[in-house]
């Protein structure tokens, strides 16, 4: 398996237009987020989890050329914005985009994306087969996906959990239920926006937390602001075992 970070960033993104902050003028390459993003590729299989308004530009920098399918976390727009960017792939591959997501995510689609799923649809618009998921694990070309249910303050959203290698982002609180799910995972990815109090996501002390309390191997932080601060800084902070995510970076599994 195969895990390349497309976006690492908050809603925003960073840097954030019109922010002056050390992070935002930074040249280091690590403090530049796109919205959170993962492609995942396991033997042929090659799935992208959220389609965030850099979308079109993530797929092209990564040099992704044949997608099998998409997974949606939940239906915030920084995480479904770049859904209409499929369509290269609908060209190439001659065949529907499968799109997984809870029933909430496929309606939020339906509304945003209203002319994808029009009954008079234009000539050149996505072709799109949308897949309602719940807490059941599914698969994907025989590739056994388990979803893990975590709550982003009020919203009851997913994270993945794909062989030994799990997927949480827009969290503040996993229930006992999904801790059990995501017991032996050898790599984690956990979203940590900053280190104040928020109400839908977890701080950095948060995250630490609950990655020294699951015990993976390997622990990466996502989903991160500007305010968390500068990139070299903070990972240096951490802890052993965990550390920043950032654009671009890979991990292999197995």
């Amino acid at each position: 398996m195969k895990v390349t970070f497309l976006g690492t960033g908050t809603s925003q993104g960073v840097p954030v237009i019109s922010c002056t902050c050390e992070v935002c003028g930074s040249l280091d390459f690590r403090n530049k987020r796109f919205r959170s993003s993962i492609h995942v590729e396991v033997g042929k299989l090659s799935v992208v989890i959220d389609t965030g308004p850099d979308f079109r530009t993530q797929i092209l920098r990564a040099g992704i050329t044949d997608l099998d399918a998409v997974i949606f976390t939940h239906e915030h727009k920084d995480h479904t914005a770049g859904l209409d960017d499929i369509r290269p792939f609908n060209f190439k591959q001659q065949k529907d985009m499968p799109v997984f997501g809870k029933l909430q995510v496929i309606e939020q689609i339906k509304r945003e994306f209203a002319y994808i799923f029009s009954g008079k649809r234009y000539p050149g618009v996505p072709q799109v087969a949308p897949i309602e998921i719940d807490e059941t694990p599914f698969t994907i070309e025989g590739i056994r996906i388990t979803p893990i249910p975590v709550m982003h303050y009020k919203l009851p959203i997913l994270g993945f959990r794909i062989g030994d290698f799990t997927y949480i982002t827009d969290a503040n609180y996993i229930p006992d239920e999904s801790l059990k799910l995501i017991e032996g995972t050898e790599i984690l990815v956990l979203n940590a926006l900053q280190k104040e109090s928020h109400i839908s996501h977890f701080t950095l002390e948060e995250a630490v937390g609950i990655a020294q309390k699951i015990g993976a191997k390997e622990t990466y932080f996502t989903h991160i602001s500007h305010k968390l601060g500068l990139h070299d800084t903070v990972d240096k902070e951490l802890p052993e075992g965990i550390a920043l995510a950032y654009d671009g970076l890979q991990l292999t599994l197995g």
